[in-house]
């Protein structure tokens, strides 16, 4: 374990200012890789998920995200149908009324107990397999969006580690948890007073 630690620790970062697709920025996936790319917003997070999936299939993913816009609709259900072996979704509570159908197409898919309903604005994803343990996270959303996005991506490590156990920490709710039992779930009140956190109570989630 010191080892992996010690040659992740001292690989060298790989930075790539794309125009093109999320294969040429990311390159080929590799143990001890790490790339950091800015884009124009070509290509989405799950177009470098996709790209991450082909090196390590049959692979075990997991998607945080916050909700799906209308026109991501296609791209989240193409990812749903690459070859992955298990997965699990990390979805905003407040996107359990407009994105339902998409969260119970999920569970169809993958079963029951891989969906995690909390408080999220993290773009991250997870992908593991063939011995690789790849981490990506990023500005991006779902979809494309023709604006300055960022991406990282890096196999192995500390980071992947804490997302993972961070992840493993967290209760799987039901679609009818409450805002309560989903601030608990994550923990939040270590972190805020109740005061401060009564502030944010019965904000809208905005559609896009």
């Amino acid at each position: 374990m010191t080892g992996r630690l010690s040659a992740t620790s001292s690989r060298r970062t790989r930075a790539v200012e794309s125009f093109r697709t999320a294969a040429e920025a990311i390159g080929p996936v590799h143990a001890g890789m790490s790339v950091f790319a800015i884009t124009r917003g070509q290509f989405s997070m799950i177009d470098a998920v996709r790209h991450v999936i082909q090196a390590c299939a049959p692979a075990t993913i997991s998607l945080w995200t916050w909700t799906i816009a209308d026109y991501e609709v296609q791209a989240f259900t193409s990812l749903m149908q690459a070859d992955i072996a298990s997965a699990e979704l990390l979805i905003d509570s407040g996107a359990r009324m407009k994105n339902h159908a998409l969260i119970q197409a999920w569970i169809d898919r993958f079963g029951p107990e891989t969906v995690r309903h909390v408080r999220n604005h993290a773009k991250i994803a997870m992908v593991e397999g063939r011995g690789l343990r790849v981490l990506l996270r990023g500005s991006m959303n779902l979809n494309f969006n023709p604006r300055f996005e960022q991406l990282d991506v890096t196999e192995g490590g500390p980071d992947f580690d804490l997302v993972r156990k961070i992840q493993s920490e967290i209760p799987i709710l039901p679609m009818s948890a409450s805002n309560a039992d989903v601030v608990k779930a994550c923990k939040l009140n270590d972190a805020f007073e109740a005061s401060q956190l009564a502030l944010f109570q019965g904000l809208k989630t905005w559609a896009k």
